[in-house]
């Protein structure tokens, strides 16, 4: 007897794209499978209109399909890890982190550019995020930054309408989309840090569920994991909320681990910036030990 998989996804364009990573690579291991899809509106897809930082609660894009889980409405749940609360909820675990290929953030304008310099001056520019918005703000002083709210399809069309000059965006939503063509700069994520865990997708299961466990652990890219979950734990040292204007960012090379974070206040005034490096197994000392550099730098 076949076994049945229902996996839990945010009924989104985005969403469907990465479950279908997932679903994709659980048939190419277990071809014998029954996996059906359980398509959820999050809390983040009912509002459109307020802008993320100014969110009391976390788990806005989260929280419905985690409830499903917890009622095995689903078996497992696909996220953008990046949305994902650092303290997983009680009952949960994630049982694989896969597909990190473009963890950076990119900027789309409405005119052909090749440089952040080349916008116009004064030039809008729409973003849903804090951390983007500080550090936009750092390499053009004269830019406006103006919340965006919305999918990947209805940011790109209001950029089209001239709503803004250019739009900051993640590059794996672009990448998934077969939208990369829009890009006109991809960031250097070791200078233009994104968030903690961002491009990676996270699967997630109750955590008693030890058959479906050993399914899911199969996809698991364990260089992924390592980079995602020393993000995370930086993030969580520092105490910030999910929409606080902070970023980290790891990257491995051979037998080494870098770790860099930026830290700042809610208008860019107090920016500061870390970055260590050592040996991979260490990952957690370092990240713990990287939090409370930046602590100390911003007298936190």
């Amino acid at each position: 007897m076949k076994k049945t998989l229902i996996v839990a996804t945010r009924d989104g364009s985005l969403a469907l794209a990465q479950t279908g990573i997932v679903v994709s690579s659980l048939r190419n291991l277990c071809p014998d499978l029954d996996i059906r899809i359980k398509k959820i509106t999050s809390e983040g897809d009912k509002d459109r209109r307020t802008t993320l930082w100014e969110l009391k609660s976390t788990g806005f894009f989260t929280s419905k399909l985690e409830e499903a889980l917890l009622a095995s409405e689903a078996d497992i749940a696909v996220h953008s890890f990046k949305d994902l609360p650092t303290a997983i909820r009680e009952g949960l675990t994630i049982a694989a982190v896969l597909d990190r290929r473009y963890p950076e953030d990119c900027l789309v304008s409405a005119a052909p550019i090749k440089s952040i310099d080349e916008l116009p001056k004064g030039a809008k520019a729409g973003t849903s995020s804090l951390r983007r918005t500080v550090q936009l703000k750092r390499l053009r002083g004269d830019l406006q930054c103006v919340p965006i709210r919305g999918n990947v399809t209805t940011r790109l069309k209001k950029l089209e309408q001239g709503d803004f000059d250019a739009i900051v965006l993640a590059r794996a939503g672009l990448e998934r989309l077969n939208l990369a063509d829009k890009i006109s700069i991809i960031f250097d994520p070791l200078q233009f840090i994104p968030a903690p865990a961002q491009g990676a997708l996270a699967v997630q299961i109750r955590d008693d569920d030890t058959e479906t466990k050993e399914i899911i652990s199969k996809l698991d890219d364990k260089e992924a994991c390592i980079t995602t979950t020393a993000e995370r734990l930086v993030f969580a040292a520092l105490g910030c909320g999910c929409h606080a204007p902070a970023g980290v960012f790891a990257k491995i090379s051979g037998s080494q681990i870098t770790i860099s974070a930026c830290l700042s206040d809610p208008e860019g005034k107090k920016f500061v910036q870390s970055t260590l490096t050592g040996p991979v197994a260490d990952y957690d000392t370092l990240a713990r030990t990287l939090a409370d550099k930046l602590r100390r730098k911003d007298n936190l």
